[in-house]
């Protein structure tokens, strides 16, 4: 129930940035966890925060990697598909099918891995004000990183604020944050066959 409201009610905000570095969770099975927080970075970069995105089995064109751009902060995909784009030197990816192909878990442990270890870099640096981890429920839910080293990251992570997102997060994690948004999948246009739209879903 929205609350009704019959007097001005004033509540002050917090402008200092050394108020920042609370946790935040979105998970469960419906769309917009990945959205929302990618709301949240827009609305950081409007209001002066340094903003990077770290993508965990996730590999592809999509419209977020050219916003984000185009907005002035940084997203960079530790799928394994991505892994070896980056190893041909390629600016952009080449693929422009509308094609995702999942791989078997146990191909994107060593991606998983590699994306852990530069999120703990990236957070080291202090160099942003707000870090995404993309999917890093699931990569934790697929046993392909470890939760004990996560855990430490939510601990000793700063004064960053930190989001971590995708379906499945672990209670231990869920108990160590300080926001929890669940998704929860009422309907969906797959359940009909429809497709995932450009722009819509990626």
């Amino acid at each position: 129930m929205v609350t009704k409201i019959k007097n001005p009610i004033k509540v002050q905000g917090d402008d200092c940035r050394e108020s920042l570095g609370l946790v935040h969770v979105y998970t469960g099975d419906g769309k917009g966890k990945t959205t929302a927080s990618l709301g949240l970075a827009l609305r950081a970069v409007g209001s002066g925060l340094r903003v990077h995105m770290i993508q965990f089995l996730k590999s592809g064109v999509t419209g977020e990697i050219y916003s984000a751009k185009k907005l002035g902060f940084s997203i960079e995909q530790f799928g394994v598909d991505a892994l070896k784009e980056k190893q041909k030197h390629l600016l952009e990816f080449t693929d422009r099918t509308s094609i995702f192909v999942f791989q078997p878990d146990i191909e994107e442990k060593e991606a998983a891995m590699q994306g852990l270890e530069h999120a703990k870099k990236i957070i080291k640096s202090r160099d942003y004000d707000l870090i995404i981890l993309d999917e890093i429920n699931c990569a934790l839910d697929k046993s392909l990183i470890p939760l004990d080293e996560v855990l430490e990251i939510v601990k000793s992570h700063g004064n960053a604020e930190l989001i971590l997102t995708g379906r499945d997060a672990p209670k231990e994690l869920i108990e160590s944050a300080d926001y929890v948004s669940v998704v929860n999948r009422v309907k969906h246009p797959w359940q009909k066959g429809i497709k995932a739209r450009k722009g819509v879903e990626y």
